[in-house]
């Protein structure tokens, strides 16, 4: 499965917890639409692996399954960072 970068907003509470709150893509017609993460799971931290989409990680990536909704239709797609980069990946 092909991964994209993507823009994440996130709120960073005190105890260092991340949560997605926000997710901006581009489309099939390279257009950036923003989508609010309604769900989300916490997969961070489970040590070095391959994912189910293909993607390597570490214990140190952060990792999220999130439900967001397209025109309608719920959709889950996976987001990834390796911290201190906080670049974001997205496979949906």
């Amino acid at each position: 499965m092909l991964s994209q970068s993507a823009d994440v907003i996130c709120l960073h509470s005190k105890d260092g917890t991340v949560i997605p709150l926000r997710v901006r893509l581009v489309d099939e017609d390279g257009l950036q639409q923003a989508y609010s993460i309604k769900e989300y799971r916490d997969l961070s931290h489970q040590g070095a692996r391959m994912m189910p989409d293909g993607m390597c990680v570490t214990n140190n990536t952060l990792i999220f399954e999130c439900k967001i909704s397209v025109f309608g239709r719920e959709k889950k797609i996976n987001l990834y960072s390796d911290p201190p980069n906080l670049i974001w990946k997205v496979t949906h």
